[in-house]
C-alpha cells in the first residue's frame, strides 16, 4: 500500500514538473516572438498559456502589451485589469493601465463622493486579498506572541508591553479582517467587466428591439449588475444603466 502511493505521488510530482517545463517553454517563446515584433503570435501562445488553467500576473502583463502592441485596446485593458487585480501595486502594470485608458474614446466623469470614501476605496484596492489574508496571519501571530509575553515574562516591563502591544494588534486584526470581508464580499459578488467592441450601443432592456440608450467604446470599464439570456446589465461610474450582448463585453 505504502509503494503504491508512493508511486501515485510520484506521478503526481512528475506531471506538474512536465507541466511546468511545457508552460515555460510557451511563456519563453511568447516573449521571444513579442521582442522580433511578432504580436499575434506573441497572443496566440499566451492564450495557450491561458487556456491550460495558468495565471499570474507576468502573464496577463505581457498579454496586455502585446494587445496593446496590435491595437486591440480593450483586450489590452482587460488583460492589464487582471494583472492588477493579482498585484493592485505594481507600478509597470498601474503605468500601462493608465497610459491605455489615456486613449479611450469615453471620457466619463465619476459621481462626486467624499474625500473619505476614496480614501477608504484606496485602501481596500492597495492590496489583492492574498496581501490582507497574510497582514491578518501577522496580526494574529503577533497577539499570540503578546499573549505569551504577558503570561510567562517574569519581567514587569515585559508584560506590560505584552499588554499593549496585544491590545493594539487586536484593535488592527480587526480593522484588518473588516477590510478581508470587504474585499472578499466585492470579488463574489461585485463583478466588472471591459468593453471589447470598437462600438456597443446599449439597450433600455435586453432584447435588440428595445431603444437604444447610450454607446460605449472598446477598452470601458463597467460594472456588471445582471445577465439574462445573452445580455448583460451594466452600470457606468456616472450611474448610466443599459443592457450589452455578452459576446460585447468580458468580465475582468
Amino acid at each position: 500500500m505504502k509503494n503504491f502511493i508512493s508511486i501515485i505521488f510520484s506521478i503526481i510530482l512528475f506531471s506538474q514538473f512536465v507541466h511546468a517545463k511545457e508552460i515555460e517553454t510557451l511563456f519563453n517563446q511568447a516573449v521571444a516572438h513579442y521582442q522580433k515584433g511578432e504580436y499575434e503570435q506573441t497572443v496566440n501562445l499566451f492564450e495557450q498559456i491561458l487556456s491550460k488553467g495558468y495565471k499570474g500576473k507576468s502573464l496577463y502583463y505581457n498579454l496586455g502589451n502585446a494587445y496593446f502592441r496590435l491595437g486591440k485596446i480593450g483586450l489590452a485593458i482587460l488583460n492589464y485589469e487582471r494583472a492588477k487585480k493579482l498585484s493592485p501595486s505594481d507600478e509597470d502594470v498601474n503605468h500601462n493601465l493608465t497610459f491605455a485608458n489615456s486613449r479611450l474614446i469615453d471620457k466619463i466623469e465619476t459621481l462626486p463622493r467624499f474625500l473619505i470614501f476614496d480614501w477608504w476605496e484606496n485602501l481596500l484596492s492597495s492590496m489583492s486579498i492574498d496581501g490582507w489574508a497574510y497582514v491578518t496571519y501577522f496580526f494574529y501571530i503577533l497577539i499570540l506572541v503578546s499573549v505569551g509575553c504577558y503570561y510567562f515574562a517574569r519581567n514587569l516591563k515585559i508584560q506590560r508591553f505584552g499588554f499593549y502591544s496585544g491590545f493594539v494588534s487586536l484593535v488592527l486584526l480587526v480593522f484588518v479582517i473588516i477590510l478581508l470581508v470587504v474585499n472578499l464580499n466585492r470579488e463574489f459578488n461585485v463583478k466588472h467587466g471591459i468593453i471589447i467592441d470598437q462600438e456597443v450601443v446599449t439597450k433600455f432592456s435586453p432584447d435588440l428591439n428595445s431603444k437604444d440608450a447610450f454607446v460605449v467604446h472598446e477598452g470601458l470599464k463597467v460594472k456588471t449588475e445582471d445577465s439574462i439570456g445573452g445580455w448583460i446589465k451594466i452600470k457606468l461610474i456616472d450611474g448610466k444603466v443599459g443592457w450589452v450582448k455578452s459576446s460585447s463585453l468580458e468580465v475582468i
